[in-house]
């Protein structure tokens, strides 16, 4: 029948007929003054509302919804340009750093290759043919 209007998660209204609404206006509106209830009323015998009964503080005017509307959208746009600012930064960085593995390996390769010529330890020679397609580059 009536349900809290202002507390996070509440409970959806059930729905009150047009007739009884009618008998109880007195009490709902009661209800949604002091204790901050909505009331939603359909038509006798039709489940689809087509009025409320809310307390004062949950009504917002289109303007204000609009507002509310306007500045998600902006708050929200500014967070994607952020977060698309540090996947950038991130890919940057790690793209620097793999730079700086791939050349620090291919100084130890060299110099495995000076000390151990390819054919002198067959672990060394498995290990080679392994990653013969990192060595390539």
């Amino acid at each position: 029948m009536a349900v809290p209007a202002l507390t996070p998660g509440a409970v959806p209204p059930r729905s009150l007929p047009l007739r009884e609404a009618r008998t109880r206006l007195s009490q709902l509106v009661a209800m949604a003054e002091l204790t901050d209830t909505v009331t939603v009323i359909t038509r006798d015998g039709d489940p689809r509302p087509v009025a409320a009964i809310v307390p004062p503080g949950a009504v917002r005017t289109a303007t204000q919804a609009r507002a509310d509307a306007d500045r998600l959208a902006e708050v929200t746009a500014g967070w994607a340009r952020r977060l698309e600012a540090q996947r950038e930064q991130s890919g940057r960085r790690h793209a620097a750093e793999l730079r700086a593995v791939t050349t620090a390996l291919a100084e130890v390769w060299a110099e495995l290759e000076r000390r151990a010529p390819a054919g002198g330890d067959p672990a060394l020679d498995r290990l080679r043919a392994a990653h013969e397609h990192l060595l390539a580059g």
